[in-house]
């Protein structure tokens, strides 16, 4: 075996580790495994008071109180895992899953104490780290295509400045309307506060 095969043969293995572990993770939430279900809270956790309960047990119970974001999450963890299986969807596997585990990995060390979750979590965003090490040359080929904006004539200031200007108008638009949306909808500053 010559460098090359080796290093399909290692990232292969590590996609394939990664598919197993998420579609654990993702099937557990989907099927109301992972975290305290609305109306499923065990007994010690009910008859605790938000003051004195654990860390743990506010994030479990917060994260299952909305079957859909149990479900948001739990897909796209199966997506993720399931693009790593083919070699033409392996880095959009990728994309997906890395802010996904980087938002576990985080929510793992702010609210719980639980470190083999977090050790996994680790583990597997450092695997997806190595695969898009190994598809270096790719990844780079990319981020320049996606950030090359050099034009190839130069604009006149006139331009710009009006190009600026029409930029600002639709900012200023966006926000206004997006205030208005907020008002009508009842969103107040009384409200917030309170």
């Amino acid at each position: 075996m010559n460098k090359s095969s080796y290093k399909v043969t290692l990232e292969l293995v590590l996609r394939q580790c990664v598919f197993i572990i998420l579609n654990i993770y993702g099937l557990s939430k989907l099927l109301g495994g992972q975290f305290y279900m609305k109306g499923k809270l065990p007994v010690e956790v009910a008859n605790t008071t938000l003051g004195e309960a654990s860390g743990f047990s506010l994030a479990w119970t917060f994260m299952g109180h909305s079957y859909f974001y149990i479900l948001f999450i739990g897909l796209f963890q199966l997506f993720g895992a399931w693009f790593l299986l083919w070699n033409k969807t392996k880095l959009i596997g990728v994309l997906i899953l890395l802010p996904i585990m980087v938002n576990i990995i985080m929510f793992d060390i702010i609210f719980l104490d639980v470190y083999p979750a977090l050790a996994n979590a680790i583990i597997v965003l450092l695997m997806l780290f190595l695969i898009l090490f190994f598809n270096r040359e790719i990844v780079k080929d990319t981020l320049n295509k996606l950030t090359n904006f050099q034009s190839k004539t130069s604009v006149p200031l006139k331009k710009r400045i009006i190009t600026f200007g029409i930029t600002i108008l639709f900012i200023v638009l966006i926000f206004s309307f997006d205030s208005f949306i907020e008002y009508w909808l009842g969103a107040s500053t009384e409200k917030i506060i309170e």
